[in-house]
């Protein structure tokens, strides 16, 4: 693994976490109405989803297990390793599921679910930095 590229992947990461933040809105249908806030909340979720499988996939090319098949079960393998607790992994996939639905078909994107995403869901992102980090010390 090297180093170098797992930081620049998780500062990244941390970008996009910053970016949510920043533009949150308080309800879902304060979302709904801006279409603005729905492109740069959508994006950067999307975005962070993808840093995490990356730098998910780059850890674990260190390890014994088999290369993943799928996007998601790169967050499984994690937590096989013991490098993020199964519980998040399975938090992780399921974000999986909206980056896909973000980049596929962002049509059909319900807007409820990314403003809970922009509230609960970044603490996921955060931790799954953190547990990733920890293998920089």
């Amino acid at each position: 693994m090297d180093r170098m590229i797992l930081a620049e992947k998780l500062e990244s990461l941390r970008r996009c976490v910053a970016r949510i933040e920043q533009r949150r809105v308080d309800s879902a249908e304060t979302l709904a109405a801006d279409v603005d806030a729905q492109d740069i909340l959508a994006l950067n979720l999307a975005r962070a989803v993808q840093l995490c499988v990356d730098a998910a996939v780059h850890v674990l090319v260190d390890t014994e297990q088999p290369a993943p098949v799928t996007m998601g079960e790169t967050f499984e393998l994690l937590a096989r390793e013991q490098i993020v607790p199964q519980d998040l992994a399975t938090r992780m996939r399921a974000a999986v599921g909206f980056r896909n639905l973000a980049v596929h078909a962002y049509h059909r994107i319900d807007w409820e679910i990314v403003h809970r995403l922009t509230h609960d869901g970044v603490e996921d992102l955060r931790s799954f930095a953190e547990h990733l980090d920890s293998l920089l010390s």
